[in-house]
């Protein structure tokens, strides 16, 4: 197996338990630290902002000195962020916590490009198990985050949940440390990106648009609802810690074990059909989350969410790979992560305003609005081909 590949899915296990950690804890800590309950979703809405803002530094960062400096780099300041999120937890800082939250999710934008650098390892034949096997790191970060957060919530007996932060800095550690092992393979060498076409030359195609607008779809409805399910089980349903970490879990694990079957879904039946195939699953996810407020509506819709958003980025990231040159990468790769997690940022930036303000339902109004999008641009790509062909 390709060397690139096993290093970046081992760190990648810890890595990306940052998220599920954040999306557990943080609405739930927002809720009880928050100026108004509004704000409760903060930590985790600036989470994903600081995901959007990290991503143009980030793609700068390792064009100028490499992805693995770059990886080592961000792992490094990630160990930071979580003892800075234990501390504001103890000191009851809401707004510390915010900010340690948003390295969080800076270091995410780094983790992002985890992606790219086994897309550009491996054959075009083998892109889409490679990119499965890598995916399927995010099965072991569901279980591990929460496990972590749980396990460890009591450990400093004065601040709840401090102890879950403090865990999230061994686990950034540990990545950093298989990152150790990371060198880019030869087909990973670095390009010359200078030259090239523009990117307002590259974003005509029409492929370019269906791949940043189908994950901008999967990231937005999944941040909507996962970043105010927290709050609305355990906080406004008086769910039990364990039901909701239960129901993140599943829904984290949902996300990333397709990835088991889907890779090979993409290497038989293309990046279009993959994208359809999860707004399919997406449409019968809010079905579900508009039928009632139980538990198993909540864990149904959560895991069928997860579902959703494997087969619509997977579809959208392979897209993508096909409408840029090797000396386009950079540029290309930046300007979608940007795009995909500043929407993402918006959505979860307003999933707690329209939790509180509105309630459950309109969440999932919007999203069916959002996933209407990619569903006609597919649609009209697909009428497009139809037409070539007659």
């Amino acid at each position: 197996m390709n060397r690139t590949l096993v290093v970046l899915t081992l760190a990648a296990c810890m890595a990306q338990t940052g998220a599920p950690i954040v999306v557990l804890l943080g609405g739930i800590i927002g809720a009880e630290l928050a100026p108004s309950p509004g704000l409760a979703t903060l930590p985790v809405a600036l989470m994903i902002l600081g995901t959007a803002a990290s991503t143009i530094p980030a793609s700068f960062i390792m064009r100028r000195f490499g992805r693995r400096k770059g990886f080592l780099f961000a792992a490094s300041y990630a160990v930071v962020a979580g003892l800075l999120a234990a501390f504001a937890v103890q000191t009851a800082a809401f707004w510390l916590l915010c900010t340690a939250t948003f390295l969080i999710g800076s270091h995410n934008a780094f983790v992002q490009q985890y992606r790219f650098a086994v897309a550009e390892s491996v054959p075009a034949a083998r892109l889409g198990r490679s990119l499965s096997v890598l995916m399927l790191a995010g099965v072991v970060a569901a279980y591990l985050g929460p496990k972590t957060a749980t396990l460890l919530q009591d450990l400093v007996p004065s601040a709840v949940y401090a102890g879950s932060f403090l865990g999230l800095s061994v686990l950034m550690a540990g990545a950093g440390m298989v990152l150790s092992f990371y060198v880019p393979d030869s087909c990973d060498a670095e390009v010359d990106d200078r030259g090239g076409r523009s990117l307002w030359q590259i974003a005509q195609q029409l492929d370019f648009k269906i791949a940043i607008v189908a994950s901008v779809a999967a990231w937005s409805i999944m941040s909507l609802l996962m970043t105010a399910t927290p709050v609305a089980m355990h906080h406004l349903d008086q769910f039990s810690m364990i039901d909701t970490a239960w129901v993140i879990q599943s829904h984290i694990m949902a996300m990333f074990l397709p990835s088991l079957v889907s890779g090979l879904l993409l290497d038989r039946v293309g990046p279009l059909r993959m994208i359809t195939a999860g707004a399919g699953i997406l449409i019968v996810c809010l079905g579900v989350a508009f039928a009632g407020r139980h538990l198993m509506h909540y864990w149904w819709a959560l895991v069928l969410l997860g579902i959703g958003w494997n087969f619509m980025y997977l579809g959208g990231t392979a897209l993508l790979t096909r409408t840029y040159e090797a000396n386009e990468r950079f540029k290309v790769q930046a300007c979608n992560d940007f795009i995909v997690f500043a929407m993402q940022a918006v959505a979860a930036l307003s999933s707690g305003f329209f939790l509180f303000s509105f309630g459950w339902s309109w969440l999932v109004y919007l999203s069916a609005g959002v996933l209407i999008v990619p569903l006609a641009l597919v649609g009209y790509k697909q009428l497009a081909l139809k037409g070539l062909k007659a």
